[in-house]
């Protein structure tokens, strides 16, 4: 066994939350539009800092900003991830977890890592299907709960365009018919495009989006790997957001250079696509900060060989400088190693007015740094299509007392009623943020 692999092993068996080093920043120094950029900080023991998952204890729910409430829409679903609303209302929501990979999860490192998944809640088998609640009475409780699609795999992103809802499994771009209305779909799907699945499937999550006119199909495709070690030719495809021709199946890559895209919106007022982002690991608690962006038709973000435009990652082997002349720096950085997932603009929401125009978005809370970050949902005010001040808490409270993990964020979105629906995978519930009476 070679020394790295015999410490990391030694550590895990010592308890992990002792693993590495510690932030020397806070999580607001890389926040905002011109981040702190510490130098890397690379530890032979990785920073490993789980929030252990339990869950929410009897009539637990987190905490709401000043001048809104929360409440739970929906409760007792399977890791809650992703969620959609159709236009009548009804809310999708994919229950889901990572596929089979077992190429993955192979060697000490591998199976460490399984460790620590498992410990954060991600280590039981994917439910596989897409639930439909749906709150007739608009009173912010879902009393309807059906089981709209299942035997999917490792589902996640939605879009419906006419009546053609697509769905993202983990390899493939599938289309079903939808009929308004409706509490299931039993018809088979159509696949529209293979996605880069497989046995090694790192970042196994895929989101879909549509254009405004609905000809074009925007796909979010996570990297095989942290920063490429497990070889650039098993990257091919991935770490970019694809753009498939809805009609035919073709497609581009759209923007590259993205380690983990997940959440994908359009800005209301520039019309731009924006993404949030899960930047790189092992480098240190305060690098590198994950990050909201537009994203520029043929942009590359420079992953793996750099990283928040050019600053180059010296553990990636051959270097590219061509690319990291090219490599685009964020235009948002939310805070290093929060894992911020979910992502959706404010327009039709009726919370208060700070919250009018911006984004909100999902930290799921990640391994990599000590003390923990993320774990919350936040809103990034802005001005004109752009970030404009510093983000504002709408959800907190997700760790207790102990930094155990209560619950954890993924998906946000606004429901038909103007109110703010938060997937929470840990706790296996839809939270609901309204405005208070």
């Amino acid at each position: 066994m070679r020394k790295p692999q015999l410490v990391f092993v030694i550590a895990f068996a010592g308890g992990l939350a002792a693993c590495g080093e510690t932030s020397s920043l806070q999580v607001s120094d890389g926040t905002g539009p011109s981040p702190k950029l510490p130098e890397p900080n690379k530890t032979l023991i990785p920073t490993v800092n789980i929030a252990p998952a339990i869950g929410w204890p009897e009539g637990g729910k987190p905490t709401a900003a000043a001048g809104t409430q929360v409440a739970a829409f929906a409760e007792g679903l399977d890791h809650p991830r992703w969620l959609y609303v159709l236009p009548n209302g009804d809310v999708l929501v994919a229950e889901t977890n990572a596929p089979p990979k077992p190429d993955d999860s192979s060697g000490i490192r591998g199976w460490v890592m399984k460790k620590v998944m498992g410990k954060a809640g991600a280590g039981v088998p994917s439910p596989n299907r897409i639930t439909l609640l749906r709150d007739a009475d608009h009173d912010g409780v879902a009393e309807t709960r059906t089981v709209f699609l299942q035997n999917l795999n490792s589902p996640f992103g939605m879009t419906l365009v006419g009546n053609d809802l697509y769905v993202a499994d983990t390899d493939r771009l599938l289309r079903f018919n939808y009929e308004p209305g409706a509490t299931e779909i039993k018809s088979q799907p159509i696949k529209v495009v293979d996605l880069p699945g497989g046995t090694l499937n790192h970042h196994w999550t895929k989101n879909v989006i549509a254009s405004k006119d609905g000809s074009k199909l925007y796909v979010t495709v996570g990297s095989n790997s942290n920063v490429g070690e497990n070889g650039l030719d098993k990257e091919e495809g991935r770490a970019a957001i694809w753009e498939v021709d809805r009609a035919t199946g073709n497609h581009r890559i759209f923007a590259s250079g993205i380690r983990n895209p997940n959440g994908l919106a359009w800005e209301p007022k520039s019309g731009a696509l924006w993404t949030a982002v899960n930047e790189r690991d092992e480098i240190g608690s305060d690098l590198v900060p994950d990050y909201i962006t537009s994203v520029k038709d043929g942009g590359f973000y420079g992953w793996p060989f750099s990283y928040y435009g050019q600053h180059v990652d010296v553990r990636v082997s051959p270097q590219k400088p061509e690319l990291v002349a090219k490599a685009i720096a964020p235009d948002y950085a939310v805070g290093p190693h929060t894992a911020s997932l979910g992502l959706t603009f404010a327009e039709g929401n009726n919370l208060p007015a700070q919250f009018k125009e911006g984004a909100f978005i999902g930290q799921h809370g990640s391994w990599n740094r000590k003390p923990h970050s993320g774990y919350k949902v936040i809103f990034v005010p802005f001005t004109g299509g752009k970030p404009s001040g510093k983000p504002v808490d709408v959800l907190t409270g997700f760790l207790d007392k102990d930094e155990n993990a209560l619950g954890r964020p993924v998906g946000v979105v606004i429901d038909q009623q103007g109110g703010l629906l938060v997937a929470d995978d840990v706790g296996n519930k839809v939270w609901r943020v309204s405005a208070t009476k």
